[in-house]
């Protein structure tokens, strides 16, 4: 189905000169103009431009960055919960973007191939299609100062089991979610990206926070 300006506008809540500006930066596929003065949008455009201000309003990422995000990778935006997948690789890898193979990575973080595979194989570190990004990176430098304070592997193996049991559960979810009501389909969408990235770790933190609190009135 193709919008035209006014409908594209409507459903996004967005300005004319704001969608004129996104597709003025190749953010947006170029209408169709079936005749002079018409000009019809792909529907997918109401998905982009809600994945554009999700990132500008929750990441505060530039357009530049967009951009960059948009040429480095391919999101099929016509399949929400695909597309809200890799949305969640992308924001796991960091804003910078930068990506690295093996042998830079093992270099950058002084680890050798043995701990890099160890790290992996307990699921402490992902190598995704692109390899390692700067947020891997992270993640072996908070690994390796953990084993260096002697802290054990007994909490990292909780947050691991924990999240393989909800990522399956967020995907039987988030599939049946987007699938029920296409009235519905883009307040969905933006309801499982605010349950996964913002209200799982308030839930989380929080019975952390209650779990000290519980200690704290014990020992008093």
């Amino acid at each position: 189905m193709s919008l035209k300006m006014k409908d594209l506008m409507l459903q996004t809540n967005e300005s004319k000169s704001t969608i004129l500006y996104y597709l003025k930066e190749g953010l947006l596929p170029e209408p169709a103009k079936p005749k002079p003065n018409v000009h019809l949008y792909d529907e997918s455009c109401v998905q982009i431009i809600k994945f554009i201000k999700y990132l500008q309003h929750n990441f505060s990422y530039s357009i530049g960055e967009i951009k960059r995000i948009f040429e480095d990778n391919h999101f099929d935006f016509d399949s929400s919960f695909e597309m809200m997948v890799n949305s969640l690789e992308l924001i796991s890898g960091g804003r910078d973007n930068i990506w690295y193979g093996k042998n830079d990575f093992l270099e950058l973080t002084g680890i050798d191939e043995e701990k890099l595979s160890l790290y992996q194989n307990k699921g402490y570190i992902f190598e995704r299609a692109k390899g390692y990004s700067s947020k891997e990176i992270e993640i072996v430098e908070i690994l390796e100062r953990a084993q260096g304070l002697g802290l054990d592997c007994s909490l990292l193996d909780a947050y691991v089991k924990d999240a393989k049991a909800l990522g399956k559960k967020e995907n039987e979810v988030g599939a049946r979610l987007l699938a029920d009501d296409d009235v519905t389909h883009d307040s969905r969408y933006e309801l499982l990206f605010d349950l996964v990235l913002t209200l799982k770790p308030y839930i989380f933190n929080m019975y952390t926070v209650q779990a000290h609190h519980n200690i704290i009135k014990k020992e008093a």
